[in-house]
Parts: structure tokens; C-alpha cells; sequence
């Protein structure tokens, strides 16, 4: 597990993450409060100390508009490349 306490930044695709990982505060959310994984899991799995899974939390709690924004985004950028998908029952036929 690392010793290092990781900044929130948003270095990458302008979406919030651990500083130094590819982590973002919408991913450890969504394992912590989706998933239901304890954070201590989260941690383990990803090679975090579990006060970054808590400020990724916290984070994302802090900035409501900010997530909201975000998770728009995803669900744009989804809808609009859905057509790029091939659904397995389409290669069946």
C-alpha cells in the first residue's frame, strides 16, 4: 500500500483524480458508494491508503455541480457513440 497522500488534481480529461494515477474521484465513488466495496477494499485493490479513497469521497461530496457536470459529460459522450457499438446479437444474426 502507498505512504503517499494523494492531492486531488485534474490533470487528465479534466476530470478530477488522484494525483500521479490514472484513479478518478467518480470511479473510487462509484466502487465505494455504488458497488458497496468498503474503502478499505477499494484501497487494497488500487495500492491507495484509505484516506485517498476518503478525500476522493470527499471530494466528490464537496463538488456537487462539479461531479454532476461530469457524469452529463460520460452519459453525452456514451449516448453519442453508442451507434460505434456492436450489441453481441447483432454478430449472432
Amino acid at each position: 500500500m502507498s505512504q503517499v497522500a494523494r492531492r486531488i488534481v485534474q490533470e487528465l480529461h479534466d476530470e478530477p483524480h488522484l494525483e500521479g494515477r490514472r484513479i478518478t474521484v467518480q470511479f473510487i465513488k462509484e466502487q465505494v458508494e455504488q458497488r458497496g466495496l468498503n474503502p478499505r477494499t477499494v484501497a487494497d485493490r488500487h495500492d491507495l491508503d484509505v484516506a485517498d479513497v476518503y478525500r476522493a469521497l470527499t471530494y466528490y461530496h464537496d463538488h456537487p455541480e462539479e461531479m454532476r457536470t461530469i457524469e452529463r459529460q460520460r452519459q453525452s459522450a456514451i449516448e453519442e457513440h453508442d451507434h460505434l457499438t456492436t450489441d453481441p446479437d447483432d454478430v449472432r444474426d
